[in-house]
C-alpha cells in the first residue's frame, strides 16, 4: 500500500515548532510551553495534503468517499549546541530525525519578551548554523565508525563506498553538508544504508510575528546562500485561523498579502522540494490522490496502490484532470477519444486521472 511521506519539524528550543505542529493538526496535541524540551517524545500526526481536485472528481463520479494524499509530521524536541555529544536531548533528537524523509527547520524571527530565546538574542543565521553544525558533527561520528574493508573477500562495492566515506568526511570537516556535496546517483546509493542526517532535504520556515508577516515582502533575506526551499509564516497566526471557515481564512489572509495559508504553502513546498506529484483515481468506490516521485513509470505508480499491481501491470488509461472534468467522467472521455492507453514506459504526470489494467 501507499507509504506515507514523513517529515520532521526541528529547530532550537522555543522557536515555535510545537505551535506549528498544533496548527498542522488543527487541534492542540503537542504540549506548548515556554521552556526547552517540552516535547520529549516526538508527537506524530498525519496531515491531509490539500487538493481541491478531489472534491470535483467526487461529484463527477458520484462518490462520497475521498482519500487525499497525506504527510506524516514529527514534532521533535528542541536541539541545543552539543546535541551531537549528548547535550540536551541530543541522541534522542538525532535518532528521530533519521526516520524522516525531509526536515522542516523552524527558525525564529519573532520578538517576544515572554518567550525566552535559548541564546538570549534573535539571530537566525547563528541559529541555523547551530543546528546544521550539530547534524554535521553527528554525521561525522557515523562516518568515523565505518571501518576500512580489508581481506581477500572485500568487494569492489565495499571499496568504493569507503572511498566515498573519506570524501564525505573531508567535506563535512569543511562545513559542507552531504546534500551539497554533488554526489552521483550511484554514490548516493552506496551510502544510503548510513542514513546520514545532512543528506536529507531541508525546508526553512522563518517564524514571524503578525507585524513582521505584514511586511514580509520587505524582509532582508535571512536564509543561507544557495537555499531555495524556505517560506515565511506566523505559526501563532496559523494556529489561530485553523478554526476559521475557508472563506474566513481567505479574507483574513488578504490582510497579509497571501492567497493561501502558511500551512498549505508549507505542504506544497515539501512536495516541490522532494520532487513529488500526485496522480488521481476516480471511481464509484472512492476518489483518491496517490503520491509518487516525478519521473515514475506507470507500473511503479501502480505499485504504490498495491505491489501486485506492479507485478501484473498490463496498461493504464490516463487523461489530464481538466479534460476529465470538462467531459464529465470516464465514459464521456472515452467516447470523445481523450483517454490514452499507455504501457510500461509511460511517465505519469501530476494530476492525471488514471485507471490501471492488471492481470491479477
Amino acid at each position: 500500500m501507499s507509504r506515507v511521506l514523513s517529515i520532521g519539524i526541528v529547530g532550537l528550543p522555543n522557536v515555535g515548532k510545537s505551535t506549528l505542529f498544533n496548527a498542522l493538526l488543527k487541534k492542540q496535541v503537542a504540549n506548548v510551553a515556554n521552556y526547552p524540551f517540552c516535547t520529549i517524545e516526538p508527537n506524530v500526526g498525519v496531515i491531509e495534503v490539500p487538493d481541491e481536485r478531489l472534491r470535483v472528481l467526487a461529484k463527477i463520479v458520484q462518490t462520497e468517499k475521498i482519500i487525499p494524499a497525506a504527510i506524516e509530521f514529527y514534532d521533535i524536541a528542541g536541539l541545543v549546541k552539543g546535541a551531537s555529544t549528548g547535550e540536551g536531548l541530543g541522541n534522542q533528537f538525532l535518532s528521530h530525525i533519521r526516520e524522516v524523509a525531509a526536515i522542516i527547520h523552524v527558525v525564529r524571527l519573532f520578538e517576544d519578551k515572554n518567550v525566552a530565546h535559548v541564546s538570549e538574542q534573535i539571530n537566525p543565521i547563528d541559529d541555523i548554523k547551530t543546528v546544521e553544525t550539530e547534524l554535521m558533527l553527528a554525521d561525522l561520528q557515523t562516518l568515523a565508525k565505518q571501518k576500512e574493508p580489508k581481506g581477500t573477500s572485500v568487494t569492489k562495492t565495499e571499496t568504493e563506498a569507503y572511498k566515498i566515506i573519506q570524501l564525505l568526511k573531508t567535506n563535512l570537516d569543511k562545513g559542507i553538508p552531504v546534500r551539497n556535496q554533488k554526489l552521483t546517483d550511484e554514490e548516493l546509493l552506496l551510502i544510503k544504508p548510513l542514513n546520514l542526517l545532512t543528506i536529507k532535504p531541508v525546508i526553512y520556515v522563518f517564524n514571524l510575528s503578525e507585524d513582521q508577516l505584514k511586511n514580509s515582502g520587505q524582509l532582508n533575506q535571512v536564509h543561507p546562500k544557495g537555499v531555495q526551499a524556505y517560506i515565511y509564516l506566523c505559526a501563532k497566526l496559523e494556529a489561530e485561523i485553523v478554526a476559521f471557515t475557508p472563506d474566513e481564512q481567505s479574507e483574513y489572509l488578504k490582510e497579509f498579502g497571501f492567497k493561501d495559508s502558511g500551512l498549505n504553502r508549507l505542504i506544497k513546498k515539501a512536495y516541490e522540494t522532494l520532487g513529488l506529484i500526485s496522480y488521481l483515481t476516480a471511481g464509484i468506490k472512492e476518489v483518491r490522490a496517490w503520491t509518487i516521485t516525478k519521473g515514475t513509470l506507470a507500473p511503479q505508480a501502480a505499485g504504490v496502490i498495491h505491489s501486485d499491481f506492479e507485478k501484473h501491470f498490463i496498461k493504464a488509461d490516463v487523461i489530464p484532470y481538466l479534460d476529465f472534468v470538462k467531459l464529465g467522467g470516464w465514459q464521456a472521455s472515452r467516447d470523445a477519444g481523450r483517454v490514452q492507453s499507455v504501457g510500461r514506459d509511460y511517465v505519469l504526470q501530476d494530476g492525471e486521472v488514471v485507471e490501471f489494467k492488471v492481470g491479477v
